[in-house]
């Protein structure tokens, strides 16, 4: 199920929709992020349906998610032997957390810091508090591994779809107002947008790690 070398996943581009790797891949080197994992649900699907074809008007090279979460950290590079270390430091931090609801309903665009991605993406707007928790203590663990901790005030959210360079200019203003709107009038939305927190992921390679909330 996993390799049993110490070599990270290859980095072809074309398997990434020619994303440019924000680190060079090297022998032993592995990309690791942690993040609370988002479960699309029918209905959720239902909305992106809705919402993906209107931004698409604005940006055609728009492509959905594969998966969705939201991030609490920053993606960092961990040699191979440090993964398992790593990640045993996580769970002693996350273990008195407990599970909590959150609500991420309003929509509003990113970019990756050097400005070469695009992200539509619903914000945090109940639960923020416990996130910045969370995050407080991931922060403490990359620390401990002398690694880039998260990024000061963040703004947590579910990317829903991205491409490639800075699409800002023309999703921002009425395109922003047109999906929010989507959202908006969206069949329970507010339920149906508000979700349980019930476990932290770890992604390290191609091995993936849960950690349940108490």
């Amino acid at each position: 199920m996993f390799p049993s070398t110490e070599e990270g996943p290859e980095d072809d581009g074309a398997k990434h929709g020619g994303r440019v790797r924000t680190f060079p891949h090297e022998r032993g080197n592995w990309a690791t992020h942690v993040y609370v994992p988002y479960e699309a649900g029918e209905e959720f699907l239902d909305l992106l349906d809705m919402l993906l074809p209107h931004a698409q008007t604005c940006i055609p090279r728009l492509v959905r998610m594969e998966e969705f979460h939201l991030s609490l950290s920053q993606s960092v590079v961990l040699r191979h032997h440090w993964i398992l270390p790593f990640v045993q430091a996580l769970k002693d931090r996350m273990a008195s957390f407990q599970r909590f609801f959150f609500t991420a309903n309003r929509v509003k665009i990113y970019t990756n810091q050097e400005k070469t991605r695009t992200f539509v993406g619903l914000e945090v707007t109940s639960g923020h508090a416990q996130f910045l928790n969370l995050v407080s203590e991931v922060d403490r663990v990359m620390e401990e591994f002398d690694l880039t901790t998260f990024y000061k005030d963040p703004s947590f959210h579910v990317s829903l779809a991205w491409c490639v360079g800075d699409a800002r200019p023309q999703l921002e203003g009425q395109c922003l107002r047109d999906l929010q709107e989507i959202v908006d009038e969206f069949e329970d939305s507010e339920l149906l947008l508000r979700v349980h927190a019930e476990q932290i992921r770890c992604k390290s390679g191609n091995k993936f790690f849960s950690l349940p909330l108490k």
